[in-house]
């Protein structure tokens, strides 16, 4: 006769999940960290990394400066480059994006314009006489008087929104390397631009206001080919550029242009005297 039970035994004990110690002991230690610091590497992953790949270093041009022959150099004068904190973070400030802010602390949404600026370097830049290795330098001096050098193997950022952020980079660390090198492509430097000159140059100031109007290749082609040309244009919405150490200013035709037409106009008329193709 069999039993209504099951026969007696010893009951097995379930089977413990195999773990690692140390991985066990590793995880306990990650997470009874503080709160604060778990907050901070939290803070720190979440954040975007555009930024920081745009702003660690620029990459540099092929081109190299030609000193056997005379160069080129752009001042930009009164150029819109102004940083100022805007809700908790600091922004360098334009009129599209800051209208509201700038209207709030009178100010003139107009005359702030990086944009000018931007166009004006690019057009600089991209021309074939830097590519020949006739520009020796490119200087910018802001509205509110801070001199910037730009060396002219630079690869500006071709959008303004990462040129923005290399700007507020530049502005709050004075300096901005290349890109895995020590070599400072863009950075602030000492008042006055005339001490960066050379002592032959011809330092030409452009205005739509002067009563010197010439055509670009007609005027250049009376300068003499071992002199260094420096050009002083204004990288503002409005008005004019007034320096002491013009020895000539020109206006090089009758309707106001921009930066960025007007650096083209001077870089084709000392390409064809040059013989730059």
């Amino acid at each position: 006769m069999t039993r209504a039970y099951g026969t007696k035994g010893r009951k097995r004990k379930p089977a413990e999940p195999k773990y690692d110690r140390d991985e066990d002991q590793q995880y306990h230690q990650e997470h009874e960290q503080p709160q604060p610091k778990r907050q901070a590497q939290e803070q720190q992953e979440e954040q975007p990394t555009e930024n920081n790949e745009e702003l660690v270093g620029i990459p540099i041009a092929p081109s190299e400066l030609n000193t056997d022959k005379p160069n080129v150099i752009f001042i930009l004068e009164r150029a819109s480059l102004e940083v100022a904190k805007v809700g908790k973070t600091y922004q360098l400030l334009n009129s599209d994006e800051h209208g509201h802010f700038l209207r709030k602390n009178n100010k003139n949404p107009g005359d702030y314009r990086p944009d000018i600026t931007h166009q004006a370097l690019l057009s600089i830049l991209d021309s074939p006489l830097n590519k020949a290795g006739r520009l020796r330098a490119v200087y910018i001096k802001t509205e509110k008087g801070v001199l910037i050098e730009v060396k002219p193997h630079v690869r500006i950022p071709r959008t303004f929104k990462r040129f923005a952020g290399v700007m507020l980079e530049l502005l709050q660390k004075l300096s901005i390397s290349a890109a895995g090198k020590r070599e400072k492509l863009l950075r602030a430097i000492k008042n006055p631009v005339t001490q960066y000159l050379p002592l032959n140059s011809r330092k030409i100031g452009l205005s739509y206001s002067s009563d010197k109007l010439v055509t670009m290749r007609d005027y250049v082609s009376t300068i003499p080919n071992n002199t260094d040309l420096v050009f002083v244009v204004g990288a503002m919405a409005h008005g004019k550029i007034e320096t002491d150490y013009t020895e000539d200013y020109i206006a090089i035709s009758g309707y106001p242009l921009s930066a960025a037409y007007c650096i083209a106009r001077i870089c084709n008329a000392i390409e064809d005297k040059w013989k730059i193709l």
